[in-house]
């Protein structure tokens, strides 16, 4: 898509030389000013000054430089006010040569309202304004997509993105974004275009958003990518393809199948949607299995053929997502008042995934696996239905305003942790998730279980105060009778390549990032350092050769789990765990025969990583009788319900 070129028909790469050139040209007149200067000084040197020592004027070359893509807040009649990396500056206006404006184009010096507003890039000569290329050409779509490559916008196609784009957003306080901030399946983005590209985004309203885009995987969740579907409807339904210039527009009877393979005909275009007649309607994918069977999906299907095969959205109302994503996630069955916290929690990280999607490059807020939450896994059913609706619309607020980070797990040991166990700056910023006792004190036990003899103390009892005391979970018990190095190396490998920073190897007294090639004989296994709570943080494994240390609950529960050991509940039943520990809650005694180790076992309690609203917590708290907004605060300290959509009659919480 071409812009409209200025009464000189230069293109931006055009436009940017000439101004290298003007800024040469007046250079080079500078050096012959200086030059005519000092000869004239030579010939009629001043009465009185020693031959052969002229006086010459200081040099002064001018500096220019270009601010590109800024965002100008104001023109005033002496200066330039814009805003840019985050802060607000002022330049005066300078002057500029006869003629120049003219050759640049759509310039200005002095003051122009027309730029007000406007993204720009400003040339500066010695600091002060000498010319303005306001960037007009602005489109405005539900956005598709949008990565460091590009942006697809619906009704237009997908635009590159300018390396040195900008963006800002305008609505509540003025701040710098990026392609991050950009909601998918909405137009609440306008996009400024130069030459074809992108050069600024600029974010111009908040809305609340009722509708969720979930990417989703193939059959048994192996993978984004779908070799062939296989489409039906319990409606009719229609399959809309092609370019958006020449829509071709397919219906179908209800229970007609479809036939969609990669490379097809229906790609010849862009997206292909599939859209059932009526609002109730149901889509199948046959060739999808899940837990219920085949699932049918709310709302519609949208279509993207890549190179790997064909990536499946479903964008569906999020308070129906919500009907199949509850059920998936916390036992029908399950007290009201908990069903109703878990709607809450799984409405609230949902719409944080919508404000930040997981899959840009696609479109995609979220996918449909236990990476995010699990959707369509399990039938709807009436009673996590019910507390979706009682809940209509409510969501969780830091005391900041912001959408609380509803992290949640099965079953604790008693006490919780903090979100800094994952390691990100992210979570070093959460303050609202504390390491505190899970029975109706609700004590600070962070620092205390952090101290070995203490946790130790507290993992090899129970506390019959704790909400979960009665849980199979609440306290296990794992032991590996034979050490197997070889399956141990792996696991440390694997974790190595997935973030190389948290596995270590000591080297010259400090710990360093390196692969591990072999593991030699095992002399110990302990646990060096425990996170707030008592949650295991960093485990030392010390060879014949080489001492490891393993950072994190997640990467400890891994490299200890050794894929055929069953974990003991504490009411005697066993069961299996063939990638990870339960939990991080635990200690470590090892066996040992000539100084080797050649075993070990463990006491621990809780399943999961043990940040934010416990469930079975919830549950107990809501058989003694806790609300669902009670449950909420006492795990989520400091937060506040708020109603998104703004309307009377939601359920009491």
């Amino acid at each position: 898509m071409n812009r409209d070129r200025n009464d000189k028909g230069l293109n931006k790469s055009q436009r940017m030389q000439l101004k290298a050139f003007i800024c040469l040209l007046g250079l080079l007149l500078l050096m012959l000013l200086l030059l005519g200067r000092f000869v004239s000084l030579l010939v009629h040197r001043p009465e009185g000054e020693p031959e052969g020592k002229p006086s010459l004027p200081s040099p002064s070359i001018p500096a220019v430089s270009v601010l590109t893509n800024v965002w100008i807040l104001d023109v005033g009649e002496k200066e330039l006010v814009i805003f840019r990396d985050g802060e607000r500056e002022s330049y005066p206006y300078g002057i500029l040569q006869d003629g120049v404006q003219e050759e640049l184009g759509a310039v200005m010096y002095g003051p122009d309202p027309a730029v007000r507003e406007q993204i720009a890039d400003v040339v500066l000569t010695d600091g002060a304004v000498t010319a303005v290329y306001a960037k007009t050409e602005k489109i405005n779509g539900r956005i598709l997509s949008a990565d460091e490559n590009g942006i697809e916008v619906e009704g237009y196609g997908v635009y590159p993105l300018d390396e040195d784009y900008r963006g800002y957003r305008l609505y509540d306080e003025l701040v710098m974004c990026t392609v991050s901030d950009i909601c998918f399946g909405y137009s609440f983005t306008d996009i400024v275009l130069d030459e074809g590209s992108v050069c600024g985004i600029l974010l111009a309203k908040e809305e609340a958003m009722e509708y969720i885009r979930v990417l989703l995987k193939n059959g048994d969740y192996n993978g984004n990518f779908h070799e062939q579907l296989t489409i039906s409807g319990n409606t009719d339904f229609t399959i809309t393809y092609g370019s958006y210039e020449n829509r071709i527009q397919e219906t179908y009877r209800a229970g007609e199948e479809v036939i969609i393979e990669c490379g097809s005909d229906y790609f010849h275009g862009d997206r292909v949607w599939v859209r059932p007649e009526a609002l109730t309607g149901r889509l199948t994918l046959k060739n999808v299995g899940r837990s219920q069977g085949i699932p049918s999906y709310r709302g519609m299907l949208e279509l993207v053929d890549t190179e790997d095969g064909i990536i499946v959205i479903n964008e569906v109302l999020l308070e129906e997502y919500l009907y199949s994503v509850v059920p998936s996630e916390m036992p029908s069955k399950y007290p009201a008042e908990a069903l109703k916290a878990q709607a809450v929690c799984a409405r609230t990280y949902a719409y944080g995934h919508m404000e930040h999607a997981g899959y840009p490059q696609y479109g995609a807020h979220v996918d449909d696996s236990t990476s995010y939450q699990v959707y369509n896994n399990i039938l709807e059913q009436e009673s996590t239905s019910t507390a979706v609706k009682e809940t209509y619309g409510q969501l969780l607020r830091t005391g900041q305003g912001a959408t609380a980070g509803t992290y949640y797990y099965s079953t604790s040991c008693g006490v919780g942790t903090e979100a800094t166990i994952w390691k990100t700056e992210a979570a070093a910023q959460i303050d609202y998730l504390h390491a505190r006792a899970l029975n109706p004190g609700g004590g600070d036990m962070g620092d205390y279980l952090q101290d070995e003899g203490h946790f130790d103390a507290f993992i090899r009892q129970t506390n019959s105060d704790d909400f979960e005391a009665a849980e199979n979970w609440y306290r296990w018990t794992y032991e590996v009778k034979k050490l197997d190095t070889e399956h141990m190396l792996e696991a440390l490998q694997k974790r190595y390549d997935a973030n190389s920073k948290l596995i270590l190897t000591l080297v010259d007294g400090e710990y360093v990032s390196r692969e591990i090639e072999e593991l030699d004989v095992i002399k110990d296994i302990y646990i060096e350092k425990r996170g707030r709570g008592g949650v295991a943080d960093e485990l030392i494994i010390e060879t014949k050769g080489h001492t490891y240390k393993i950072i994190s609950e997640h990467n400890i529960r891994y490299v200890l789990n050794d894929g055929t050991s069953r974990v003991h509940r504490q009411d005697g039943s066993q069961s299996a765990s063939p990638n990870l520990l339960p939990s991080g809650f635990f200690v470590i005694t090892t066996g040992k025969e000539k100084g080797n180790v050649i075993g070990y076992s463990l006491v621990g309690g809780g399943f999961g990583h043990g940040v934010g609203m416990s469930q079975n917590g919830a549950k107990e708290m809501a058989k003694q009788g806790y609300s669902a907004q009670d449950i909420l605060l006492f795990f989520y300290d400091g937060c506040y319900l708020e109603q998104v959509y703004d309307m009377e009659g939601q359920g009491d919480s």
